[in-house]
């Protein structure tokens, strides 16, 4: 039950745009909730050049079956020329049973 659900982790360049594809989202039922967390600091490489950034991460939460269409959706509203989407399995290592039942309820 747990391994076909799904952690995606994003990362946006800021809160408004965070909001709106978590908005969005959850609207078009390709997640169950997403959390967003604002004021991460990011340090990375693009085209050679070290960049130095604030961002927002937003933390969507889906069944497997939604993984595929969940990251197109982000790719065509994100800002990013390469969005990070990087999805986590969930383990049976426990947690909240109903609350399980309810995001697999949500995302099927």
């Amino acid at each position: 039950m747990y391994n076909n659900l799904r952690l995606v982790y994003i990362t946006t360049p800021n809160k408004e745009e965070a909001r709106t594809i978590g908005r969005s989202l959850v609207s078009n039922h390709l997640a169950a909730c997403v959390n967003i967390i604002d004021g991460m600091e990011s340090i990375y490489m693009w085209k050679d050049e070290l960049v130095d950034a604030t961002e927002t991460v937003l933390i969507a939460k889906t069944h497997y079956s939604k993984m595929k269409k969940l990251t197109e959706h982000v790719k065509q509203m994100h800002s990013y020329e390469c969005p990070c989407v990087i999805s986590v399995s969930l383990s049976e290592q426990g947690g909240n049973a109903d609350y399980i039942k309810w995001l697999l309820g949500e995302t099927k």
